[in-house]
């Protein structure tokens, strides 16, 4: 986690002029892992070899992950800059460990939460999937982004 906050701190000072909102990324990412110790994984919706028509099915490991979406000056568009990630474990491994298991929302709403702590004085802006389109993730940010006076 120190390693995300130092890189963050890095690219912010890089791209993100002062006074500018953070605008960052929210999303998960597949990891195709093979083998016997790798029990975190789970099946999942394979959303390179899918279409609307056609579902694939993968064996993987999801993360979750946060991106500064920044304007690179050499660039003509914007770039998403990855640093910070968390292992989002599936449902079947934390019901044979006796845990709860979070939804993707919850990830992304401990993973932005972290992110106001380490820049409590910028604005930040999220932006993510449809997956992410929940009323409790919404509501946080809402209620995280009013200061309490």
């Amino acid at each position: 986690m120190e390693a995300s906050r130092v890189l963050l701190g890095l690219l912010v000072e890089a791209f993100v002029p002062e006074g500018e909102p953070l605008v960052v990324g929210v999303n998960e990412t597949l990891e195709r892992r093979q083998g016997k110790k790798i029990a975190a994984k789970g099946i999942y919706r394979d959303p390179v070899r899918s279409s609307h028509a056609h579902f694939v099915k993968t064996s993987a490991l999801r993360w979750a992950s946060v991106t500064l979406l920044a304007s690179i000056p050499w660039a003509s568009r914007v770039w998403a800059l990855p640093f910070l990630s968390a292992l989002a474990p599936s449902e079947r491994y934390c019901r044979e460990r006796g845990k709860r298991h979070e939804q993707i929302t919850e990830w992304a709403w401990q993973l932005l939460l972290l992110l106001r702590r380490w820049h409590p004085e910028r604005e930040i802006v999220a932006v993510g999937d449809g997956g992410y389109a929940s009323l409790k993730l919404l509501d946080r940010c809402r209620r995280l982004s009013n200061p309490i006076t």
